[in-house]
């Protein structure tokens, strides 16, 4: 029986022909359904937090409390120059200008030489009126340039002015020494006795 069973077998596999090759069909899968996770929203405490305390400052009273601007201006140039001013409700004001000038300068190079050549600088001139809690009035001018910050007004400090006496040298009267007087007596070679000798003598 068994032996009728494989000869049956190596009949259909020799009937089939070589070229057979059995159809291969994929998978199929279905795709996997997940649930969204579910976290509970965070609750935070809002934080407090104390109302900070400040002190009332102590401001010295002024006899303008509310000083408010009365009039403004300012003007900028191409060339550089510029002039601003300023009134306030306190009588305050103040006014500025500023032009360009050409000014000599000194530049320095590596070894420390120095070269001499014509720069442009800003040269500063102005004026401001005010009046002190105490009732002062004062007026300040100045004028900067090549020559420095120059101030003006009756309530800057004055210089003192020191007048130096300069010593006199004392006189002194010398009496120069008188060399003396020394009488030499030269004195008088000796006569020797003296005879010619030679031709014709």
């Amino acid at each position: 029986m068994k032996l009728f069973v494989i000869a049956a077998l190596l009949a259909v596999a020799a009937a089939a022909p070589s070229s057979y090759k059995p159809a291969y069909k994929p998978p199929t899968y279905s795709a996997p359904a997940y649930s969204a996770p579910a976290y509970p929203a965070p609750a935070y405490s809002a934080p407090a937090y104390p109302a900070p305390a400040y002190s009332a400052p102590a401001y010295k009273d002024n006899k303008y409390a509310d000083i408010t601007i009365t009039s403004q201006s300012d003007e900028r140039n191409l060339d550089g120059s510029s002039q601003w001013s300023y009134a306030q409700s306190d009588y305050t004001t103040r006014e500025e200008s500023q032009v360009q000038k050409k000014m000599q300068g000194v530049k320095y190079d590596s070894y420390g030489k120095a070269t001499y050549e014509d720069v442009m600088g800003n040269t500063n001139k102005g004026s401001s009126y005010w009046v002190s809690p105490e009732g002062e009035k004062f007026t300040l001018t100045w004028a900067a340039d090549e020559e420095g910050f120059k101030p003006k007004g009756d309530h800057l400090p004055v210089a003192p002015v020191h007048v130096y006496e300069l010593p006199v040298a004392p006189v002194h009267e010398y009496v120069l020494p008188v060399a003396p007087v020394h009488e030499y007596e030269l004195p008088v070679a000796p006569a020797l006795p003296y005879k010619r000798t030679g031709a014709g003598y």
